[in-house]
């Protein structure tokens, strides 16, 4: 596995979502034992990288990765978010970068995660409630004792991510990016290289859309969150499928399967950005980790490139109101 940096920050540059195992997809939390299967074998495969958050679950993502990982948590940059559970009283999916909730945030991940430290700390989402340069000032002070070695931001946009770079250096912004969401390549992204920082793209496979797997809206339950995805409902839905087929032709041709060619496509945009496909499966895992060797050819991409944009929002509206444009 080849290895990139994101502002100093070394990873793997296929990393591991670990959300799915515990949250938001049917069957989340059905068999601990599979994702711990699935982390331990990412890390034979060369996989440093790993991806989680105190609202995952609540908790119990961090809790799962705290346990796959005893006995081998210096082979791993292990990232986890705040600010989305307001520990002061209006408990989780409420927006809280308060200097006091990132402190008691922190201690929980902390104990969870069972680790004296965390590599990359990143704010959830933007709270309007509190100015960027309070919060990443209460996140640089847990630098200075030794809790958190980096910081990151996610779905941040243009002016918060000039500001919390002011006030200290952030190493990556994690943002959805994928064949069928683009919108931080005009803008996002010349910013992020012209301040030295990296980029983590979640959902690189389009919440698995892009894998050709899901063809009907009856391949998920009414607990996944995808039934309220707009790109998963209705007339959306129907016209996304050209999409997925149009990745599967690709694949055909490049001898790699669809969730490979979304990847490699990925890997193509620049070696300052890290995917982190999620899942919980050894055999998915292994499928996606394939993708560093994937080469797609100048054609190939360019066909990629020209597809055209998913129909629908990429989340719900109540989850687009806590992302910043």
């Amino acid at each position: 596995m080849k290895h990139i940096l994101l502002g100093d920050l070394e990873v793997s540059r296929i990393g591991l979502g670990c959300m799915g195992m515990s949250h938001g997809f049917t069957g989340a939390g059905s068999d601990d034992a599979e994702s711990i299967r699935t982390i331990h074998r990412a890390l034979d495969l060369g996989v440093t990288f790993l991806d989680t958050a105190e609202i995952y679950g609540p908790y119990a993502n961090e809790e799962l990765l705290g346990k796959a990982l005893k006995g081998r948590r210096d082979q791993v940059v292990i990232a986890t978010k705040y600010g989305l559970v307001s520990h002061a009283g209006d408990g989780p999916w409420n927006l809280d970068s308060s200097p006091a909730n990132i402190h008691t945030a922190v201690e929980g991940s902390l104990k969870r995660l069972d680790t004296d430290y965390i590599d990359l700390y990143y704010q959830h989402r933007v709270d309007p409630k509190v100015p960027i340069e309070d919060t990443i000032g209460a996140v640089a002070e847990l630098i200075q004792q030794g809790k958190v070695r980096h910081l990151g931001l996610s779905e941040a946009w243009l002016d918060t991510i000039r500001r919390a770079h002011a006030v200290h250096p952030i190493t990556a912004l994690q943002s959805e990016y994928s064949l069928w969401t683009r919108d931080q390549e005009e803008q996002v992204l010349p910013l992020l290289r012209e301040l030295g920082i990296g980029f983590v793209a979640y959902s690189p496979l389009g919440k698995g859309f892009l894998t050709g797997k899901i063809r009907s809206e009856s391949d998920f339950g009414p607990d996944d969150f995808r039934a309220t995805n707009p790109r998963f409902t209705g007339e959306n839905f129907q016209r996304n499928l050209a999409l997925a087929d149009a990745v599967q032709a690709i694949a055909a041709e490049a001898g790699a399967t669809p969730a490979q060619v979304a990847i490699s496509w990925l890997l193509s945009k620049g070696d300052d950005i890290a995917p982190i496909p999620g899942t919980r499966r050894v055999s998915r895992l292994q499928e996606n980790v394939a993708a560093d060797a994937v080469e797609l050819t100048p054609e190939q991409l360019a066909k990629l490139d020209s597809l055209p944009p998913a129909a629908g929002g990429h989340h719900n509206e109540a989850q687009m109101q806590m992302i910043e444009r």
